[in-house]
């Protein structure tokens, strides 16, 4: 039995899948390393990233998958459910033993698998897209928290990045504490590590701008004037927003005395 541990970065994944094809020896489990309980009864073996084995292994990919595959692969790895390293391993293996291709192969669990994960990553991320509000700091920052159930950040700061380029704004994943920051010119990733009940949600009062509050208030009469109670669709309107999205938007918090 072979238990493989790595950095749980993506391309520590792939250093993995070099390191098991260089050895013969395929895992019986994949963890990451600071998750990882040692096996009593097998080979304990600790995969350090090398940047030349991961680019081996993509270079190897590209010739067998389309780009779909390729970013299927990838959001299957941002999935982060129990398992998913192992999933994305027995589909690269199938894929290299397979001479034709394997994307619509959904007779491999594997397979049918990821394209199941891919899915719902996806499905996530256009959600973030478009249920993030931010809130203006008093220096001018633009400040948004989420709290996605996969690990989307990294697909969306490219739809802001385009969308608000004229302004500086960072999102923050308080689940995974990480978040992005723009700058004007570029995208950078940053991490916090705060203990969870100093974890940002949102902002405090003396750190936005004085109009910010004023903003959120016009909104929601907005919100209230357009909303057209007749047309009401409660099933409806939960399909499009489902009520855990609802604390990113302006329209569905508590409305403040005017």
């Amino acid at each position: 039995m072979h238990f493989y541990t790595y950095d749980g970065t993506f391309e520590g994944l792939l250093t993995l899948v070099f390191e098991a094809y260089e050895r013969k020896a395929w895992p019986t489990s994949i963890a990451q390393e600071h998750l990882a309980q040692p096996g009593m009864f097998g080979e304990n073996i600790a995969v350090v990233t090398e940047e030349q084995k991961t680019a081996r292994v993509w270079q190897g990919l590209q010739k067998k998958l389309s780009i779909n595959a390729q970013q299927a692969l990838y959001h299957t790895y941002l999935w982060e459910q129990p398992g998913f390293e192992q999933i994305i391993f027995d589909y690269i293996r199938l894929a290299f033993s397979s001479e034709q291709n394997i994307e619509g192969n959904y007779a491999a669990p594997c397979v049918l698998q990821v394209q199941q994960a891919a899915k719902q990553v996806h499905r996530e991320k256009h959600r973030m897209e478009a249920f993030v509000r931010f809130q203006k700091t008093a220096d001018g920052l633009y400040f948004a928290t989420i709290s996605p159930d996969f690990n989307v950040l990294p697909l969306i700061v490219r739809h802001f990045e385009r969308r608000y380029a004229d302004q500086r704004w960072a999102i923050y994943d308080t689940n995974r504490r990480y978040g992005a920051y723009y700058d004007l010119r570029q995208v950078s990733l940053v991490n916090l590590d705060l203990p969870p009940h100093q974890r940002p949600t949102s902002l405090a009062p003396e750190v936005k701008d004085a109009d910010e509050d004023v903003y959120q208030q016009l909104w929601q009469v907005y919100f209230d004037n357009v909303n057209i109670p007749e047309r009401r669709n409660p099933k409806l309107h939960l399909r499009h927003i489902p009520r855990r999205y609802w604390k990113y938007l302006s329209e569905k918090q508590p409305r403040q005395l005017r």
